[in-house]
């Protein structure tokens, strides 16, 4: 009877221990969640909770205020999906970041903080990133770019004729080489065509600014409010000049004084406000460097994935070494129809007018060799520099630069209207306290 009763107990303390331990184990799972479904992904509770940490220790080290808790965790969310949906496209395109590409990528921005790659993971550690955490996300900003410039760039065109009419204006209203550190709040308008909702936007935007002008932090409104997608970097573009500034504000920013905001500025989607942070003058250089340059692009596409392009520009390579014809495989191979159908003639380049990882195998190129394979945002590469020569390009870097202002422009505008429509075409579902009423999903800010 006894050892009946010992049995029993040792049952009774065996089941008590397992029920312990599943409840142990139930609250531990308790403590990471899906917070929401995007396609075929899903977003946790800890992803949310470090990407709103990376994102309080930066605006707190910019003295930019924080929006109520709630707020902020919606806008990240919304945030954390847009880029969700974005690499897994980035994924089903067959693109990559290689873990050298990503070493670079890191080193570089060690050095234009001004610090070495050692000194920079302490930096990240001090604000409460781990190093880790960075490359990871540099990763998918990456891949975010890639997708973002495959999809959008496709769709922006910049004629002759425009970048006419840009520099005749510019000469119009006389020349400035001030610089200008711009932030920026867009508040979007859903329905151009209701005359309620267009005026429930103005009459936001026009609060927003009374609110700015008695005090409020901008920045601190622009990760709040703004529907543009660089609301959670506090609405911050950076240093444009004058001939960076967007159209729509272009007339307005050389005449604001620092730290006031514009009056209310409205376009066809929505209503703008536009801040001088800082500015700053320069001057442009006229006597630039030059490269006479060449090269053969394999593209990554629908049909041919990132690994299968990087396994032909290999053998393109391999050709070359063998004493291939360069401009005979430019015209063959090249992706770019328009130096490939010169041979890969780029003809004489300068600093600045390609992107980087071009620029930079470009200006380490000793003459006559053979530079690559290499991979930019926009494929895979091998160049070849042919000569060097020093120049006055006032009148080029004008054309360069209006060119590229205006394709900027243009860009952003796709680019809103894409993240919009890939985000409208998305399964999207929000759980648990995020869970939203299904008709409002399609609202997320475009914030990735």
């Amino acid at each position: 009877m006894r050892a009946t009763f010992r049995q029993g107990a040792r049952s009774f303390l065996l089941l008590l221990m397992v029920m312990l331990s599943v409840t142990a184990h139930a609250e531990r799972k308790l403590l990471d969640q899906v917070v929401a479904i995007v396609d075929d992904d899903v977003i946790l509770q800890s992803q949310l909770d470090a990407r709103i940490e990376t994102i309080v220790n930066r605006l707190q080290s910019q003295g930019t205020g924080l929006p109520p808790r709630d707020v902020l965790e919606n806008r990240v969310l919304d945030q954390l999906v847009t880029e969700s949906i974005q690499l897994q496209m980035a994924d089903k395109m067959g693109m990559r970041i290689s873990d050298n590409e990503l070493n670079d990528t890191m080193t570089n921005i060690a050095k234009q903080n001004g610090m070495t790659l050692s000194e920079f993971e302490q930096q990240l550690g001090a604000e409460g990133v781990t190093y880790r955490q960075a490359r990871e996300q540099i990763r998918n900003q990456m891949l975010t770019s890639r997708v973002q410039q495959r999809q959008v760039g496709n769709r922006v065109r910049v004629t002759d004729r425009e970048v006419s009419n840009y520099l005749e204006a510019k000469q119009n209203q006389g020349t400035d080489s001030a610089e200008y550190h711009l932030a920026y709040i867009f508040i979007q308008v859903d329905d151009p065509d209701n005359d309620a909702a267009v005026e429930a936007a103005r009459k936001k935007a026009e609060n927003l600014r009374q609110e700015i002008v008695n005090g409020r932090d901008f920045r601190e409104v622009a990760v709040a409010e703004s529907d543009a997608n660089n609301a959670l970097d506090g609405g911050d573009m950076g240093w444009r000049t004058e001939s960076q500034l967007p159209s729509l504000v272009a007339p307005i920013v050389p005449k604001l004084p620092v730290g006031e905001p514009s009056r209310v500025l409205e376009n066809k989607s929505g209503f703008h406000l536009v801040m001088v942070m800082d500015k700053r003058g320069g001057k442009q250089k006229q006597l630039v460097e030059q490269y006479k340059v060449r090269h053969i692009l394999v593209r990554p596409s629908d049909a041919r994935t990132e690994d299968e392009a990087e396994a032909r520009i290999r053998d393109i390579y391999q050709q070359l070494k063998d004493g291939a014809d360069f401009e005979k495989l430019a015209k063959e191979y090249s992706d770019d129809p328009v130096s490939g159908s010169d041979g890969g003639n780029l003809g004489w380049v300068s600093r600045g007018q390609m992107v980087p990882a071009f620029e930079q195998a470009m200006i380490d190129a000793p003459l006559g060799e053979l530079v690559g394979p290499f991979q930019s945002r926009f494929g895979w590469h091998i160049l070849q520099v042919l000569d060097k020569r020093k120049k006055d390009v006032s009148s080029e870097m004008r054309e360069s630069d209006a060119r590229q202002a205006i394709y900027r422009r243009k860009f952003e505008i796709e680019l809103q209207k894409w993240l919009q429509e890939i985000r409208d075409e998305a399964f999207v579902e929000f759980k648990g306290k995020y869970a939203r009423d299904e008709n409002s999903t399609g609202e997320a800010d475009q914030s990735s």
